[in-house]
């Protein structure tokens, strides 16, 4: 296996077991379409979340969090709705959060971004 693949599936084990040891559950890993991805779905109380992970092991570009692009964002719209359509879930209430894992730091940090904030201009 590619060591960044491998290295990325290894932050979202980490992001899973972190956010179920927060009380939610995972419905989805590596939920995939052929336009794009997305790391984890989880189940908040009622929302469904799309969940971004990010992981670093070393400092040098920044934070994890930083890497969350404007192009990524409407990644992860464009396919959170595909799930909501799929799962007949169109009125759930969701969110987008974003997992940031520091593998540099002793033990890892681990960052949870609640409820990122979107851009007008996506919808």
């Amino acid at each position: 296996m590619d060591p960044r693949r491998q290295f990325g599936n290894e932050g979202e084990k980490r992001a899973a077991e972190f956010l179920q040891s927060h009380g939610m559950t995972i419905l989805a890993f590596q939920y995939k379409k052929s336009f794009g991805e997305i790391d984890l779905i989880c189940q908040d109380g009622d929302e469904v979340v799309f969940v971004e992970v990010k992981s670093r092991h070393t400092s040098t570009f920044g934070y994890p969090e930083d890497s969350v692009t404007r192009e990524k964002i409407r990644h992860i719209l464009r396919v959170g709705e595909r799930y909501l359509t799929d799962e007949k879930r169109t009125e759930s209430p969701w969110r987008i959060d974003v997992v940031a894992i520091e593998f540099y730091e002793h033990p890892p940090q681990v960052t949870h971004l609640k409820r990122i904030d979107i851009p007008e201009a996506f919808w």
